[in-house]
């Protein structure tokens, strides 16, 4: 078999204080795998700038000048993680065969992208980095991690637990996720409903080089919001659910104080009264919350506003040239 051109995406937001060791580590396994033979020479690392705010295009400029593995693209906002990501991607699958994402902090362990190219050699079309135990989270990360996964199963949500975006897909299976066009995008629910022959390698997960997560609290819940709605319609019935059973408490309790008024014992209630109001007004505002959730996807869906703009694109036909200058360099 041929070796595959690879190339490997990373998102970048801010990460001026570990591109260098990134650019480093993902450079000497591009190395490796190319003297094992199991990637092609023109294989290359692809970092996406996502709108930062520090010197990381700047860096990643600097490094494609002196380093032939080093290219990239500059979007010009912030888009949003899975948005960058997706903008490597499309532009990725151009010229490789493969193609693996990985976030720029290295927290997934780099050797196993060679085990990666082993599974895609068999004919494994994606293939999955999968975290084997989630020790490095602190406890309400690795607690809501779990029950966001065990909650998407229970609604029909086929995911890939404890996996993120450290991932390998063929240029076929990025074709066919071309044709998933929705602007809520949700990779990790999208990519198992491609359904091509897959494969999952294991992995413990590294502490963080340097800098903080990109993902605090209110993106994790944000995020977790968007992967529920993008993807089923399971919050809707539940709201239908608890009004349907309200109805029948409520003709329950109907039915109560009848009798009770029949006996002759019933008494005015304030507190029951108000009780009541602001239980079916929380109710309703969680109907209309749910709903309105939905409704503002279908939204900005209609409005078909493109997911991302690209600002620059490093030269890509002149990495053979840049390729070599690297060499000479590294020999000097």
């Amino acid at each position: 078999m041929n070796e595959p051109i690879l190339t490997i995406v990373v998102p970048c937001y801010n990460e001026e204080e570990v591109l260098q060791e990134t650019t480093k580590q993902l450079t000497y396994l591009l190395e490796d795998l190319e003297t094992e033979k199991l990637i092609h020479t023109q294989s290359k690392i692809m970092f996406v700038d996502d709108g930062s705010k520090d010197r990381t295009w700047n860096m990643i400029e600097e490094e494609s000048f002196v380093n032939g593995y080093v290219t990239g693209l500059k979007l010009s906002r912030n888009a949003g993680h899975q948005n960058a990501l997706l903008a490597g991607l499309m532009k990725a699958k151009e010229f490789s065969d493969c193609v693996i994402s990985i976030d720029a902090d290295l927290q997934d362990d780099i050797t196993v992208i060679r085990e990666f190219i082993l599974k895609y050699n068999e004919g494994c079309e994606i293939v999955y980095g999968v975290r084997r135990k989630r020790d490095t989270d602190t406890f309400l990360k690795r607690t809501t991690a779990n029950g966001f996964y065990r909650f998407m199963q229970k609604i029909g949500i086929d995911l890939i637990p404890n996996h993120a975006d450290f991932r390998l897909m063929s240029k076929r299976a990025l074709d066919e996720l071309c044709r998933y066009e929705e602007n809520n995008l949700f990779l990790r629910g999208i990519i198992p409903l491609i359904g091509f022959k897959s494969a999952n390698v294991y992995y413990d997960r590294k502490e963080r080089m340097a800098g903080t997560t990109k993902y605090p609290l209110q993106k994790m819940l944000a995020f977790a919001v968007d992967g529920i709605t993008s993807f089923s319609i399971a919050p809707i019935r539940f709201v239908t659910l608890i009004g349907l059973m309200s109805i029948i408490l409520s003709v329950l309790l109907g039915g109560y104080t009848i009798v009770q008024e029949v006996l002759g014992r019933t008494e005015s209630g304030w507190s029951s009264l108000m009780i009541s109001i602001w239980f079916i007004g929380g109710l309703q505002l969680l109907g209309i919350g749910v709903i309105g959730e939905y409704i503002g996807k279908i939204f900005k869906e209609v409005k078909r506003r493109p997911k991302y703009s690209i600002e620059a694109n490093l030269n890509l036909e002149d990495t053979a040239r840049k390729r070599e200058i690297f060499h000479e360099s590294t020999v000097r």
